[in-house]
């Protein structure tokens, strides 16, 4: 456990790990996801972008918090340019201009409904000026929310959330914030996030 989350010291915890290339990618189809930090008030804790997705039916993430990203499209170079773009369309935050890179976490595989997916998902950690963290959220986006990171870092929010799936009720681990449960692809991107951290 760190004595501080800053954004100094995140930034150089996280230089003491390599991390595979920012463009390698693998077979099949893929998405991107950008977890995006900010300087906290005042030296304090770095925050956090956390997205909460729109309720729409067709979307087996419906209503989920998760970071800023999606599928790869044709126009992306590089999987990082997905989790850029997606950004940008997304939140309105362009981390081509004012964002760097900070670490590449493990990619996973993507689950819906209970059922792993072919979809694997590439986690990138960006650094993004306070100053150009004005947010546009687009009709994918319930809402946006930067949260101090030390809290979820040091456990204080632990918390578990229950989804119910074919009349059967799962109980997953989870990290409060507000009235909201980050729970499933995000936690466990979050706790790749902690364990490069702490290591």
């Amino acid at each position: 456990m760190l004595d501080s989350y800053d954004l100094p010291t995140v930034r150089e915890r996280l230089a003491r790990h390599p991390h595979g290339p920012l463009e390698a990618e693998t077979e099949g189809r893929m998405a991107a996801v950008a977890a995006i930090l900010r300087d906290g008030h005042d030296g304090e804790d770095a925050e956090i972008l956390l997205i909460r997705r729109a309720e729409r039916a067709r979307d087996p993430w419906s209503g989920h918090m998760a970071f800023p990203g999606g599928r790869r499209e044709s126009v992306d170079r590089t999987i990082v340019d997905t989790a850029i773009r997606e950004t940008r369309e997304e939140v309105g935050l362009d981390l081509a201009a004012h964002g760097t890179v900070l670490h590449r976490l493990p990619n996973r595989a993507a689950t819906a409904r209970g059922k792993i997916t072919d979809l694997t998902v590439a986690a990138f950690v960006f650094e993004l000026p306070r100053a150009e963290t004005t947010l546009t959220s687009n009709g994918e986006v319930a809402e946006a929310i930067w949260t101090p990171l030390g809290p979820l870092a040091r456990g204080e929010t632990v918390t578990t959330f229950e989804y119910v799936h074919e009349d059967t009720v799962l109980t997953f681990p989870g990290y409060r914030v507000g009235e909201r449960v980050v729970w499933g692809l995000t936690w466990r991107m979050l706790q790749a996030l902690f364990t490069v951290l702490h290591a």
